[in-house]
C-alpha cells in the first residue's frame, strides 16, 4: 500500500479510518541478530571489508525494548494494508539508497 493509498482509505471514502494511529510493519518478528546478520549479508558485496564485522553486545538498558512485534491487525481490516516486502526484500531495495548517500 502507497502513501498514496493511506491518503485515499483516510479520506472522505472511509471516515472511520481517519485520525487513527496505525502500525505499518511486516507483521513479523526480527532478533537484532537477525537484523544484524541481514544488513551485514547485503552490505558485503558493496563493502567487503565487512567480512569479519561482528556485533558488539552491552547489558541492557532500562527501557530497551527487549521483544517487538508489531500488530498490523488495525491498519490490516481498517486500511486493507498488506506488507509487500519483507525485510531482507526492503533492505535490498534500501541500502543500496543510503549507501548512495555516504
Amino acid at each position: 500500500m502507497s502513501c498514496a493509498s493511506v491518503t485515499a482509505a483516510t479520506s472522505a471514502t472511509a471516515p472511520e479510518a481517519a485520525n487513527q494511529v496505525y502500525n505499518v510493519a511486516v507483521g513479523e518478528r526480527t532478533t537484532l541478530n537477525d537484523l544484524y546478520a541481514q544488513i551485514h549479508r547485503h552490505l558485503l558485496p558493496r563493502y567487503p571489508h565487512l567480512q569479519g564485522a561482528q556485533p558488539s553486545y552491552r547489558d541492557f538498558r532500562p527501557g530497551d525494548v527487549r521483544h517487538s512485534l508489531a500488530d498490523i491487525t488495525k491498519a490490516a481490516t481498517r486500511l486493507g494494508y498488506a506488507p509487500t516486502h519483507r525485510l531482507g526484500e526492503g533492505l535490498e531495495i534500501a541500502l543500496p539508497w543510503y549507501s548512495r548517500l555516504s
